[in-house]
């Protein structure tokens, strides 16, 4: 194979006082390309007295840190951030750069792209490098029912923006040394934005994250609307939360498109996946097939699910779902009718 020669970076976030966990997830990825390779993976981080977290990128897989704090970098805004990344950039001309496809992160690096004049695949599931040593992009189409590799063979940087969840991060490793280069942010020095970031609002969604929740309760088209509501009740009793597929969240029956499982949705590895209803094309496995245990009911019995589920059955799921949540509440010994 041959060897790409330049660095790998990781573009940081911020969650809170920590690091987002995308930003963790790249990290472990870009880890891994880079052990294959023997290039050193780099973190870049923008903010504001965001030092202290320098040392956390580190112990989850950068070799150095390009830290860049300035107080106009309190808050996010696309101008100023674009601007010291792009001149950053040039300055160090790293081989590959990643993104996170967060909302702040698909806004940045399309526009450090632009301003690069070098291509950016976006929403990837998967990277990889070719025997070229280009870095292959695997981005949904289609609907995510096929997946293209991209590749950019003429220009550098090769960037791209990952999905949430497509990666596992490591273990965290506080053993490990790196480097923190501290960069000047004086491009901002005479610059002036038409815009003023304010000030940052979290909204909490309601419920479990479906990233976060050990227990997954799932359903596709089988289910119907007249039976969703009981897949919701199952996930309140085994404290999990609810996912979905494409037909679903079409229809309407769920209103929340961060609900959606696969290629063009989200990935989740919970320790028990309980699918109802779902045939099991590869647009939703692909979002799901690193679960722990994976429990299917489906009325065809040669639906693609039950291949690549641990335990399956043939049911109607608006027949199954009522009685097996009856059976919880047995099982729990609540009194099943102060909880309809």
């Amino acid at each position: 194979m041959h060897k790409q020669t330049g660095a790998i970076w990781v573009i940081a976030e911020k969650a809170g006082d920590k690091p987002a966990e995308v930003s963790l997830e790249l990290l472990g990825k870009a880890r891994e390309l880079a052990e294959s390779n023997g290039v050193p993976v780099a973190a870049v981080l923008l903010g504001n007295n965001v030092e202290p977290l320098a040392e956390e990128l580190i112990a989850f897989g950068a070799d150095r840190v390009y830290l860049i704090d300035h107080p106009r970098l309190e808050l996010y805004q696309n101008d100023t951030y674009a601007l010291v990344l792009t001149g950053l950039i040039k300055r160090h001309r790293p081989e590959t750069v990643l993104f996170g496809a967060t909302y702040g992160g698909s806004e940045l690096s399309a526009t450090v792209a632009a301003r690069l004049e070098t291509g950016l695949a976006a929403h990837c599931v998967d990277l990889r490098f070719n025997e070229a040593g280009e870095l292959v992009q695997v981005v949904p189409a289609f609907g995510g029912t096929v997946l293209c590799d991209i590749t950019c063979p003429e220009s550098r940087p090769q960037m791209a923006s990952v999905r949430p969840g497509a990666f596992r991060k490591r273990e965290r490793d506080t053993s490990r040394s790196g480097e923190v280069i501290k960069e000047s942010a004086a491009v901002l020095d005479g610059y002036r934005s038409p815009l003023k970031a304010v000030r940052l609002v979290r909204h909490k969604p309601p419920g479990l994250p479906l990233e976060q929740a050990e227990v997954v309760v799932a359903g596709g088209w089988g289910v119907g609307p007249e039976a969703w509501h009981f897949l919701e009740k199952i996930a309140l009793e085994l404290g999990g939360a609810v996912g979905c597929t494409r037909p679903a969240l079409d229809e309407g029956w769920v209103k929340d498109e961060g609900a959606m499982i696969g290629t063009s949705g989200k990935t989740v590895r919970p320790r028990v996946y309980l699918g109802f209803g779902i045939s099991g094309s590869t647009h939703h496995t692909a979002g799901m097939k690193d679960s722990g245990v994976i429990i299917s009911v489906n009325t065809d019995p040669e639906a693609p699910f039950f291949q690549v589920s641990d335990y399956g059955v043939v049911a109607d799921a608006k027949d199954f779902l009522p009685v097996l949540l009856e059976k919880i509440r047995e099982y729990k010994g609540l009194d099943k009718t102060t909880r309809r």
